[in-house]
C-alpha cells in the first residue's frame, strides 16, 4: 500500500482530531466530579456553607477548581431544587443540601446557621392562603434569628 503525502496528512489530522475529542471528554469528565464533589459537600455537611467554605474544603482535592465554578454550580443546584440558598448572613450567602422541608435559625451572635426540623406549613395551608389572598403560594419558608445555646452560654458566664 502506498502512502501519498495527502494520505499521512489526513491520518495525522485524525489521530489530532481523536486526540482533542478525548482531550474534551476528559475535561467533561473532570467537570463532571468537581460537580458531583460539589453537590457532596454541600449535602455531607450541616453548617449551611458558603461558596469559599465549599471551595476552601475541595481546593486540595481538585487544585484547578475555580471560586467561580463553585459559585456557578451551587446556584444551579438552587435552580434545579438539589439546594437551597438560606440567605445571605454576615455578608456571605449560606447554602443548604437538604431541600425536605424544615426552618432555619440564624445566631445573630456568631452567625451559625442551625436546622430547625419541624413543620410550619402544611400543603392544606398553602392552599387555604392562595385561594383567600388570590395568590398562588408555591413555597414557604420560616427564619428564626437571636442567639444560639453556645453564643447564650458564652454571654451568660460573661
Amino acid at each position: 500500500m502506498c502512502y501519498t503525502k495527502a494520505t499521512r496528512l489526513k491520518e495525522r489530522r485524525l489521530k489530532a482530531s481523536h486526540t482533542e475529542a478525548v482531550r474534551l471528554m476528559e475535561k467533561r469528565e473532570n467537570f463532571s466530579r468537581k460537580r458531583t464533589a460539589i453537590l457532596n459537600a454541600l449535602q455531607e455537611t450541616d453548617v449551611h456553607p458558603t461558596a469559599d467554605w465549599v471551595y476552601a474544603q475541595l481546593k486540595p482535592r481538585y487544585p484547578n477548581l475555580s471560586l467561580g465554578t463553585v459559585y456557578r454550580n451551587l446556584k444551579k443546584f438552587c435552580e434545579n431544587g438539589k439546594a437551597v440558598s438560606v440567605g445571605v448572613i454576615n455578608g456571605q450567602e449560606h447554602f443548604d443540601g437538604n431541600v425536605k422541608p424544615h426552618a432555619h435559625f440564624v445566631c445573630r451572635e456568631c452567625g451559625a446557621v442551625l436546622d430547625v426540623h419541624e413543620t410550619f406549613f402544611e400543603e392544606n395551608e398553602l392552599a387555604r392562603i392562595s385561594q383567600k389572598f388570590g395568590l398562588s403560594v408555591e413555597e414557604a419558608g420560616v427564619m428564626f434569628r437571636g442567639v444560639c445555646g453556645q453564643c447564650h452560654k458564652k454571654g451568660s458566664a460573661a
